[in-house]
């Protein structure tokens, strides 16, 4: 046990589905706070996570939001990308594409270049001082309106160097992918890649993955694991290789569990099945967590774990180069014992 533990804390990884708002931890959420002379209703960092008590993802989503209101400044979007990556790095991530909420900051005033700006000098700090490269994918706020997504997606169009992709999340219910069509229509005519999370077990989940690849055409699917309920649909992301970002430890809480059978019938079908840590700082476990816990649900061997990381790499929106110079790297790794 000992041995495929330390193959997996080693394995060279990549993230391609984490929030990076998702990864602001009770510590510098206080901290934040306190530079920024705001009040939180907790007496301490122990009492925060003690709330976080999700049974779905609307509840799970009434905390997440409220978290973010201690992001005020530059520095603090700074501090908050930093923190992550340099938790990435120790946990061998090399490559990480990072979701960030851009409406969920300016609805309340605070500046897409402040955002940006402050995510942007701690990817290039990091990947100069820690070696992990990043990059950023914009997500619009599906439970919001489409054209406060259009809105944002030309607020981005200065920035649009530092942006390799768009994405949709939020409160799924109601807001299907098709509501969001010309906005992605417009975003790859700008030159963005595709993503869009299709939840665990919302309501219409099929159709609305089945809208996300016939209709949008993305390029992955975050989540996505009910596209195993329609086989003509599984066939179609099996053939067309297209990732899905699977999240286990996320989904033991807003699920009744990890959807474990789920990954192991996407690995039987040699789907490009990814795993990722959503959420980190409300979750309880970043990305090695994450393999650790697939791996005592499946009982793993290495060649397994090998795959995970490479079919990352290998949906990463990356030059064929640089990915090919990443998956040598998980090719070389040795095995356990």
């Amino acid at each position: 046990m000992a041995a495929i533990d330390d193959f997996i804390h080693g394995l060279p990884k990549c993230e391609l589905h984490v929030h990076i708002e998702g990864t602001l931890e009770p510590e510098l959420k206080f901290a934040l706070a306190a530079r920024n002379n705001l009040e939180l209703p907790y007496r301490d960092a122990a009492e925060m996570r003690a709330a976080y008590a999700f049974h779905d993802l609307t509840s799970f989503l009434a905390i997440y939001y409220e978290g973010m209101n201690v992001l005020v400044h530059e520095q603090d979007f700074y501090d908050l990308a930093y923190a992550y990556l340099t938790k990435a790095r120790s946990q061998n991530v090399l490559y990480v594409e990072m979701f960030f909420d851009p409406q969920a900051h300016t609805a309340r005033g605070v500046a897409f270049g402040t955002v940006i700006g402050g995510l942007r000098r701690a990817q290039l700090d990091a990947e100069r001082l820690l070696g992990i490269r990043s990059a950023l994918i914009m997500c619009f706020l599906r439970d919001w309106s489409a054209e406060f997504a259009m809105a944002t997606l030309l607020d981005s169009l200065p920035y649009k160097e530092w942006i390799i992709g768009v994405g949709l999340d939020s409160d799924e219910r109601g807001n299907p992918p098709l509501k969001f069509a010309a906005v992605f229509a417009r975003a790859r005519a700008e030159g963005y890649l595709l993503t869009m999370h299709c939840d665990v077990n919302q309501e219409n989940s099929v159709t609305h993955i089945r809208q996300a690849v016939e209709t949008i055409g993305v390029a992955r699917i975050d989540h996505g694991v009910n596209l195993l309920e329609d086989a003509e649909l599984t066939e179609v992301v099996r053939a067309r290789k297209l990732a899905l970002t699977v999240c286990p430890i996320s989904n033991s809480f807003v699920t009744n569990n990890s959807q474990w059978t789920a990954i192991d019938k996407m690995l039987t079908l040699d789907m490009r099945v990814t795993l990722n840590s959503d959420d980190p700082a409300y979750f309880g476990g970043y990305i090695t967590e994450n393999f650790l816990l697939v791996q005592r649900e499946l009982d793993l061997g290495t060649e397994h774990l090998r795959k995970f990381s490479a079919n990352a790499f290998e949906a990463a929106w990356l030059p064929r180069a640089t990915r090919d110079a990443y998956l040598a790297q998980v090719a070389a790794y040795g095995d356990a014992g």
